[in-house]
């Protein structure tokens, strides 16, 4: 059984639950409006005891690629790379963070802290990457407001090339006399990558039939599985919402556009759920990049470090 560690905020009702064993997921956090309990974060009730897919539930953290590399196979500097297929998946799939346990390395009362090394806690696959890498994890709750502190750390002598991003599987509606149908979310991109078989093609395209994704989409009403960009800054943030009108409860879920660029939108089959899943980069993109495709792959030095963060906020929609 997994193990789970609370932290908690008393002056906003805010708790979060996090799973080291299980990728360091957040697999539940809540707050209250309104004086009622609001469940943010899709999860099944069994989480730490069950046998589920380690990316379908709660928050996964992706790095150092995240979304698909096809066929596990790329070149870096002059050698080639194989990373391990996903399971009965064509494609290597969301890096090598999600699916391994990870140390805690601080816990208070409303924060906790976990690390992941390539090295150390997934040494069988440290040869399928061009370098190793650390990467920090820092989640903390206060006033209805779920922070997350990513630090990337390069300890090897060769560069390293990295792409980062979140899967929040969001749980609708937020209350309990709410309808799904009744919730907007909403993203506002420009564009979206064409995609052949999950993977882009290296075109961007204007966002034409998902448009009223910028506006908002009533859930239920079009299907998603899609990668966009073009997202519009909003004073070095990028923001998306979910709106549970009949409730007068608003999800903000904000990123620093410092790195992150790229929104993948799904729409999981059979669930009242939508992910929001901000990118630093595409998917594929260190295979892309090859073909001078400008899609976001980050490089980081040897010995050097870079912090950036994510956010989701629960508020009342104002009238």
């Amino acid at each position: 059984m997994a193990t789970s560690i609370r932290i908690h905020d008393s002056a906003s009702g805010a708790t979060a639950l996090v799973a080291p064993e299980l990728g360091f997921n957040c697999y539940a956090f809540s707050t209250k409006i309104h004086g009622k309990t609001v469940q943010i974060i899709d999860a099944p009730e069994d989480v730490l005891t069950g046998t589920h897919r380690p990316s379908g539930f709660g928050i996964p953290i992706l790095f150092p690629f995240p979304n698909r590399i096809r066929d596990g196979k790329f070149t870096w500097d002059g050698n080639n790379y194989a990373v391990p297929l996903s399971p009965g998946k064509p494609n290597a799939i969301h890096g090598f963070c999600y699916d391994r346990p990870w140390r805690v390395i601080e816990k208070k009362k409303d924060t906790v802290t976990g690390q992941f090394q390539l090295s150390v806690d997934d040494p069988e696959r440290r040869g399928c990457w061009p370098a190793d890498f650390i990467l920090d994890v820092r989640y903390r709750v206060a006033e209805s407001r779920l922070e997350c502190q990513f630090r990337i750390t390069n300890p090897d002598k060769k560069p390293l090339p990295w792409g980062l991003g979140t899967h929040a599987y969001f749980r609708i509606p937020f209350g309990a006399a709410s309808k799904p149908e009744q919730c907007l979310f909403s993203v506002p991109v420009s564009e979206q990558w064409e995609l052949q078989d999950y993977l882009p093609t290296g075109r961007r395209l204007p966002v034409e039939n998902k448009a009223p994704l910028r506006t908002g989409v009533r859930f239920g009403t079009q299907a998603f599985d899609d990668v966009f960009t073009g997202w519009a800054t909003d004073g070095g943030t990028l923001r998306s919402s979910i709106i549970d009108e009949q409730a007068g409860i608003e999800l903000t879920q904000i990123c620093d556009s410092q790195y992150f660029r790229e929104a993948v939108v799904f729409t999981p089959l059979g669930r009242n759920a939508v992910c929001m899943e901000p990118y630093t980069c595409v998917t594929d993109v260190i295979n892309l990049e090859q073909r001078d495709v400008n899609a976001g792959l980050q490089v980081l030095a040897p010995g050097q470090v870079i912090q950036t963060w994510a956010a989701m906020q629960v508020s009342p929609v104002l009238a």
